[in-house]
């Protein structure tokens, strides 16, 4: 019966080439959660086809904006020899490298995209206006790891290749900061800077409480102690002895001055 209601509503709302996508309580077993943008980059930046990119342009226009102007900051992706300068910049060996790894590395996802899925399903039960985002794959160059805006989250695969990745030791990339650039902290990762977007904090001399508070909730929607500092331990006495207080209610007092 399952499966019967996704095809019907799939059937009614999908159409080819749209960002939109429903956010059903449930997820067939065998549908995709992620979409995986880095494979149509990928192609388009290794060989060259311009045919790829019109595709990326036209499936993915926002990922594809956010990426240029934003993550990789080109130009507008709109300028005249935008596609050029794109192409161009992943021609570098270390990037090309990266690509290829990425390929090698995430040839599939395995349990990660019903980790994602199931994750924000559970963070959308915690917080009222937290809804499942849609989540996608890129390929950025070594910047951001997450990107988080209009209600999508992209993960920059490059910034996870573990721990000792040759590239990561290169560029000065410090013990602690290779430690989380593992599979293992995407979702965490993807759980908390899409909790920040939500949450900001109204000031930098908040940042680090407000950000161990983030941190809790992640760690209470995983049922696992990912994050462990002095902050996030703050975070658990608070709502130990506090009476009823929200999850909601402790990202929005975090973050503001009182």
């Amino acid at each position: 019966m399952r499966k019967v209601y996704a095809i019907l509503v799939v059937a009614m709302f999908v159409c080819l080439g749209c960002e939109w996508r429903m956010r059903s309580e449930l997820k067939p077993s065998d549908d995709s959660f992620v979409l995986r943008y880095d494979r149509m980059e990928a192609f388009f930046l290794t060989s060259g086809d311009f045919s790829a990119l019109q595709q990326m342009q036209m499936n993915y226009p926002m990922q594809t904006r956010r990426l240029i102007e934003d993550v990789l900051q080109l130009g507008k992706v709109d300028d005249a020899h935008i596609n050029t300068r794109f192409y161009s910049f992943f021609q570098d060996t270390t990037l090309q490298d990266l690509i290829a790894e990425v390929d090698r590395q995430y040839a599939d996802l395995d349990g990660l995209d019903d980790d994602l899925y199931s994750a924000f399903v559970r963070l959308s039960e915690m917080l009222p206006r937290a809804v499942v985002p849609i989540v996608y794959t890129q390929i950025g160059s070594l910047d951001q790891s997450i990107v988080v805006g209009d209600s999508m989250v992209g993960i920059s695969l490059d910034k996870y290749l573990g721990a000792d990745y040759p590239y990561y030791l290169r560029y000065g990339y410090t013990e602690r900061q290779r430690s989380t650039m593992i599979r293992d902290y995407i979702v965490p990762d993807c759980l908390a800077f899409y909790l920040l977007s939500l949450y900001p904090a109204s000031s930098d001399s908040l940042r680090l409480y407000h950000m161990g508070c983030v941190q809790h909730v992640v760690n209470t929607v995983l049922e696992r102690s990912v994050f462990q500092n002095d902050f996030v331990g703050r975070a658990d006495s608070i709502m130990q002895l506090s009476d009823g207080m929200t999850y909601d209610e402790l990202l929005l007092s975090s973050g503001v001055l009182n």
